[in-house]
């Protein structure tokens, strides 16, 4: 009976209860007042809460409200009250503004710029203080002295209160010492030497000239993506259960640099299995294996597997099917620690080029755009072709991007070709200066348009004079003259030039044209007629002319045609790192005019990418002249020595040379026996082997180490028997006035009373025509 009184007493209590807590609950809003703010508008926050005059009260509205005038982010606290008033509630939010950041000061830095601290600085001016940009700001401002190589910087930021609602922010940077990464270090490591896991990094050690390359900086970004490249390393090298650790960064004891360590475990080595092909086959699996570099046995790559998909997939999409799906699908076999692999191809549909739609091109005409295109409307789809179209249109040196996107078009197999380009200023005024250790010092002027009234015209006036030379030239070139796939163009040139032996004057013109084979392969034919002037001889060629020792003609004219064949296959012309050059060239003169002589030169190139950026080359030239009918001209013959040919050698140097007879008893006038004449060779063999790599690689800084072989030769008969050689390196820049090259060549067998056995030091800058 106690027990059934004691329910009956709680549930009335409870009810009680929740009678009183409902009448309160329902009692009514007389006002919503807000207290507390100075800059935030009354209005502002009243619109945010949702508790309006004349509403119910709720607590769970309160808290609402509350919440939603915090998400304004303007407040660093907000209460409610509530009163009772003659006519009923009074809620009340008071609110305590967030302060206004009326300064920032940045003291301590030395090393980095104001203007870049101030860049990662996420506290602004006149902005709602937040302690956590305050916090983002002072990792910020960490790093960016950590990506600068001072890794033990400290950075302090406080808060200093002006008034009720300003601040000050101030950080303090304690720079410390530049520390660079001094040591890398590899944890597990079995398969390949730590040497040769740094090489594939871009992170490095510090060095000698860390000063000057970064190498040492340590970037947590850079080093993330060394973990990657070391494990494509291993991954193409057949470990494809390598696994590669989160890498360590640490002070050395004595904090003299920072210390690298990453672990890594190898795991087995894999070999590549049987390989096969199913699916839609458009030839049969013995000749698709023969596409493919993948080889049964061999150590298994996954670059390689990557490589063979896209040569298969664009074997397919180069007979029309854009849509192809090659899949490899692999078996692993632990046991005899092979890969299985095999393509399941799938071709879809044949797809059509539909429409080509241009845009972006507000200066250059559509046509301009179309004759680069491989793909016109209705062809077939081709991989390869939309790639070189691509390639065509950068090489035009017009845009500065040239995008190809295919869309849908009218029907399930066809595709849009839409091609947006970004036009770059295509003509140039310039006035300038540059320097060559043959020519000398050198002023010069020119006005060019690569896209001449937007047709793609080439028009060129130009003019350099300097101590040693005077050049001046006219031009007109249209590369598809009459819309065809001829190149004609014309030149008016002068030019005076100072040699060792004589000073020569040419005025003349031509007519050249062109005519491309293949993508690759290309003619060229010039014909050109100029009246030749040779003046200022040294008395030593005057005593070999008056000696019968030297046959030339001091004026002349030479009327002649020449004809080349071009094979290109680099990457980039102006700098490549990949393909070969080869040009054979031939020159008649003799077709009118007084001089007569045949010119056949070779010029081969060889550009073989090594790794990491570096590049090797080989250059090869060939060249001979012989008489028709009559000397060849002095100023036609060969003649090597200088910056372009052989380093470390005088230009023009390394040629056959005679000595004039002695001066006989009573004879004034007459040069020593002392004085050499360059006569000029009628072949020439020079060979140049170039190791180039980069120093900064974000300004296009590039050493080079090289080494130089040749000669020229009177006649045929010397020729191979006797090489003037080189070595030595240099820098070369890609400067806003031109390319620079300062290159140091020493002889390796110098010749007696003409060359330097300590070298010689060789130097240009700024384009000469």
């Amino acid at each position: 009976m106690f027990e059934v009184i004691k329910r009956i007493v709680f549930i009335v209590t409870v009810v009680a209860l929740f009678c009183c807590t409902a009448f309160a609950e329902e009692e009514k809003i007389d006002q919503v007042l807000i207290k507390g703010n100075r800059r935030i508008e009354t209005a502002a926050i009243l619109n945010s809460i949702k508790l309006k005059n004349g509403d119910s009260f709720f607590s769970e509205k309160v808290d609402d409200d509350v919440r939603a005038i915090f998400k304004l982010g303007y407040f660093q606290d907000v209460k409610a009250t509530r009163e009772k008033g003659d006519k009923g509630l009074v809620l009340t939010y008071i609110v305590v503004e967030k302060p206004v950041v009326r300064e920032i000061k940045i003291d301590g830095n030395k090393e980095l710029s104001l203007d870049k601290i101030k860049e990662a600085v996420e506290i602004k001016s006149n902005t709602i203080f937040s302690p956590k940009e305050l916090t983002k700001s002072i990792k910020k401002i960490k790093k960016l002295y950590a990506d600068d190589g001072y890794y033990l910087a400290e950075v302090d930021g406080t808060v200093e209160k002006r008034s009720e609602t300003e601040v000050k922010v101030l950080f303090k940077i304690t720079e410390g010492k530049k520390v660079l990464i001094k040591t890398i270090q590899f944890e597990g490591n079995k398969a390949f030497p730590a040497k040769k896991l740094k090489k594939v990094m871009e992170t490095s050690e510090q060095w000698m000239f860390s000063w000057l390359t970064s190498a040492g900086t340590y970037k947590e970004e850079v080093l993330k993506n060394d973990v990657n490249l070391i494990a494509d390393l291993y991954f193409n090298s057949g470990y494809i259960n390598v696994k590669i650790g989160e890498p360590t960064v640490g002070v050395l004891e004595d904090k003299s640099g920072l210390i690298v360590i990453i672990g890594i475990t190898e795991g087995e080595q894999f070999r590549t299995g049987a390989l096969g092909f199913k699916g839609d086959l458009l030839e049969n699996a013995e000749d698709l294996n023969k596409k493919i570099k993948m080889k049964t046995g061999e150590v298994f790559s996954r670059g390689t597997l990557r490589g063979d998909v896209f040569t298969l997939t664009d074997l397919y999409a180069d007979k029309g099917y854009a849509f192809a799906n090659i899949t490899p699908l692999s078996k692993v076999n632990p046991e005899q620690k092979t890969i299985d692999i095999t393509f399941d191809m799938e071709k879809g549909e044949k797809v059509y080029i539909d429409r080509i739609n241009i845009g972006g091109n507000t200066k250059t005409r559509d046509k301009v755009v179309r004759r680069e295109l491989k793909l016109a409307e209705g062809d077939l789809y081709s991989s390869t072709a939309l790639k070189r179209s691509k390639q065509n249109l950068m090489n035009l040196g017009f845009f500065e991007e040239a995008n190809l996107a295919t869309v849908k078009g009218s029907a399930d197999n066809k595709l849009d070709l839409n091609v947006d380009v970004k036009e770059k200023p295509t003509g140039t005024f310039s006035i300038g200066a540059g320097y060559s250790s043959l020519d000398g010092i050198i002023g010069q002027g020119s006005v060019q348009q690569a896209n001449f009234l937007g047709l793609g015209l080439k028009a060129t006036a130009a003019a350099s004079i300097g101590g040693k030379t005077q050049t001046y030239n006219v031009g007109l070139t249209d590369p598809y003259f009459l819309d065809s796939r001829w190149t004609l163009g014309t030149d008016v040139y002068r030019s005076e030039r100072e040699y060792l032996d004589f000073t020569r004057r040419v005025t003349g013109a031509d007519i050249k044209a062109g005519y491309p084979l293949s993508d690759n392969l290309s003619t060229f034919w010039i014909y050109k007629f100029e009246k030749k002037e040779i003046f200022n001889e040294s008395q030593a060629l005057l005593d070999s002319i008056r000696n019968g020792t030297v046959t030339t003609e001091t004026s002349g004219t030479t009327s002649a045609i020449s004809a080349s064949i071009t094979r290109n296959t680099t990457d980039y012309r102006l700098d490549p790192s990949s393909g070969m050059m080869n040009t054979l060239s031939a020159e008649f003169a003799g077709i009118g005019g007084s001089n007569r002589y045949a010119r056949y030169i070779s010029e081969n190139a060889l550009f073989y990418p090594v790794g990491l950026g570096t590049v090797f080359s080989l250059r090869g030239t060939f060249g001979y002249i012989q008489n028709v009918g009559k000397d060849v001209p002095i100023d036609e013959k060969f003649y090597l020595g200088g910056i372009n040919t052989l380093r470390g050698y005088s230009g023009r140097t390394v040629s056959p040379s005679i000595v004039p007879p002695p001066v006989p008893a009573g004879v004034t006038g007459i040069a020593t026996a002392a004085n050499r004449v360059f006569i000029g060779g009628d072949s020439e063999v020079v060979f140049n082997a170039e190791y180039q790599f980069p120093l900064l690689k974000d300004v296009g800084v590039k050493g080079v180490v090289f080494f130089d072989a040749g000669n020229a030769y009177s006649g045929t008969r010397d020729i191979f028997t006797k090489f003037q050689a080189s070595y030595g390196g240099g820098i070369r820049w890609f400067s806003p006035i031109g390319p620079l090259r300062l290159e140091y060549g020493i002889p390796v067998n110098p010749r007696d009373g003409i060359d330097k056995a300590s070298g010689r030091f060789e130097f240009s800058i700024g384009s000469f025509f």
